[in-house]
């Protein structure tokens, strides 16, 4: 377990290095979104190690990486949505200010602070590892990914659930089991219906962060009525995969 860690963050490792890089160049439309991605799965592989030497350093670093990122991808995504809306103009306008973002984030003191931290992480680890402190570390780890389960079982069971809420715990359960894909304990059917759950909810969330955005910016109100309209409807197919979803996973 503990080679397959260190091994799996000198993987992660790897593919943020290959972010910067090509934030830097410019290189492609996907960096951004491969970082957040990236810095995600990172997380995930160390909420179960909470209380480790090192883990509360590298957390608050991939924290900070992600907050300084959100707003930038929600205008990355709004931008696309827009060119594919003939909203050219506006759509134009965020992407000369993404183009701006890219190499910002690349040289970030956040996103450099992190990198620094990582690379030091793995022999954090193996010092632990020496002092007896990663004994049991597949037991610790599956206790903690099997009570993520238990919140979102508790969540999807509560008549007045709130979908933000729902939507993270469903990307940190998905996001834990590729962490640790040899503990998955999940019944057959839960990923692909948290796939599904998490597409669902994705496409209402961007509704109302675009709706937030357009009270403050005036080029997005010929799209108001629409996202409207849009929300409503992602409403109630997140609703009905929801309720899949607990059916198929959780007991009533």
């Amino acid at each position: 377990m503990i080679d397959r860690l260190v091994a799996r963050v000198l993987g992660l490792e790897i593919r943020l290095l290959a972010c910067q890089a090509r934030l830097s160049a410019h290189t492609d439309p996907e960096a951004l979104h491969e970082l957040r991605t990236t810095v995600r799965r990172l997380r995930s592989l160390l909420r179960p190690l909470r209380g480790l030497p090192g883990v509360e350093q590298l957390e608050a670093a991939a924290s900070e990486v992600g907050d300084l990122t959100t707003p930038l991808r929600d205008r990355e995504v709004l931008a696309a949505y827009l060119l594919e809306n003939d909203q050219v103009q506006a759509a134009q306008r965020r992407m000369v200010q993404m183009a701006k973002a890219y190499p910002a984030v690349a040289t970030s003191t956040e996103f450099k602070q992190l990198l620094l931290i990582l690379d030091a992480f793995p022999r954090f680890l193996r010092a632990a590892q020496r002092q007896g402190l990663l004994k049991g570390l597949d037991k610790r780890i599956e206790k903690r990914l099997g009570k993520q389960w238990k919140k979102l079982d508790t969540a999807l069971h509560d008549p007045a659930h709130d979908r933000h809420r729902l939507r993270l715990l469903i990307k940190r359960v998905r996001y834990g089991i590729d962490a640790y894909p040899e503990l998955d304990r999940l019944p057959k059917a839960a990923m692909p219906r948290l796939k599904s759950a998490q597409g669902a909810l994705g496409d209402w969330h961007d509704c109302v962060q675009w709706l937030a955005m357009a009270e403050q910016e005036a080029d997005l109100q010929p799209c108001v009525a629409v996202w409207q309209a849009t929300m409503a409807k992602a409403e109630q197919r997140a609703d009905r995969v929801l309720e899949k979803l607990s059916k198929a996973c959780f007991k009533s």
